[in-house]
């Protein structure tokens, strides 16, 4: 069972009888469906809908909300949540954690029911971006700690094409489509009002996000992160997190479909690329691939 700990983590709790409902109006998810023991992706938006903080978040007892994010956003994020508590009775405060301990089940795990399992352990939160038969489990570390090389957590990321914001986008440059938060409950699309809202639902019942995270596999090792992805020698995206020969690509998907069509390649660095949906996606490339001048 590998686990990895990742640094530069920072846990926000935000707890009190108000808590949910000011998280609820402000933020992409849906707390309503949100269950004990599960921690689900969620972004506070601008209000033209792009991604201005990303976090995971969990429920921490009754009334509580522990939020899990880049350390180096965590001070800019808290500092936002308190522009929006005006009177509500609720803490807000940071954990003195700075790692996160993630484990989940492979091929060579014993059982589901293995006792070294971070799956196990009452203080974990399954990471609901993966399919839940892999266990995917993460918790708080105070202190450093041994684990696998921290590539294999790449390495799953990419194969389940999960995109986190300073390895694969830049924050205030994303709608939530973009990063798939509409197919891994990052977005809640039937809940009320929250900021941003009216761009997200419009962009998602007209059909018209075009820009989607899709998993790159090349001809031979890919250029770093942040290389850009040509489709028929015009921009189309960027590479993001890489392994190897495989990666993530923020990309329009109709300008790859015009590519695919076209026989034509889609490079990134000189290196031709294979690009694919992540398993369990409910969309897929667009009939009408993007025109000339699109």
């Amino acid at each position: 069972m590998p686990t990895v700990v990742l640094s530069a983590r920072a846990f926000v709790t935000v707890s009190g009888p108000d808590a949910e409902h000011l998280l609820q109006s402000i933020l992409t998810t849906d707390l309503a469906a949100l269950p004990e023991g599960v921690a689900k992706p969620g972004a506070l938006l601008t209000p033209q809908g792009k991604i201005l903080f990303d976090f995971l978040i969990g429920r921490a007892g009754p009334d509580g909300f522990v939020l899990e994010c880049r350390s180096e956003i965590a001070d800019d994020f808290m500092r936002r949540l308190m522009l929006y508590k005006l009177r509500a009775k609720l803490t807000i405060a940071k954990r003195d954690e700075t790692l996160a301990a993630v484990s989940w089940r492979d091929e060579s795990s014993s059982s589901e029911s293995d006792s070294t399992s971070f799956a196990t352990d009452p203080t974990g939160l399954r990471d609901a971006r993966f399919p839940e038969a892999l266990g995917v489990t993460r918790r708080p570390l105070a202190d450093a700690a041994a684990g696998d090389d921290v590539s294999a957590w790449t390495e799953l990321r990419i194969a389940h094409g999960v995109a986190e914001s300073g390895s694969d986008y830049a924050l205030s440059d994303a709608f939530p489509h973009d990063v798939l938060y509409d197919q891994n409950g990052g977005v809640g699309l039937r809940k009320g009002c929250y900021v941003g809202q009216e761009v997200v639902s419009r962009m998602h019942h007209r059909g018209t996000a075009r820009r989607r995270v899709l998993v790159a596999e090349g001809v031979a090792d890919l250029p770093e992160a942040g290389t850009p992805v040509l489709a028929q020698g015009r921009p189309a995206g960027t590479l993001g997190s890489v392994a190897g020969s495989k990666g993530l690509a923020v990309v329009r998907i109709d300008k790859v479909k015009a590519a695919m069509d076209a026989g034509e390649p889609v490079t990134a660095g000189g290196v031709a690329l294979a690009l694919s949906i992540p398993p369990g996606m409910g969309f897929g490339f667009p009939e009408t691939s993007a025109g000339e001048d699109d």
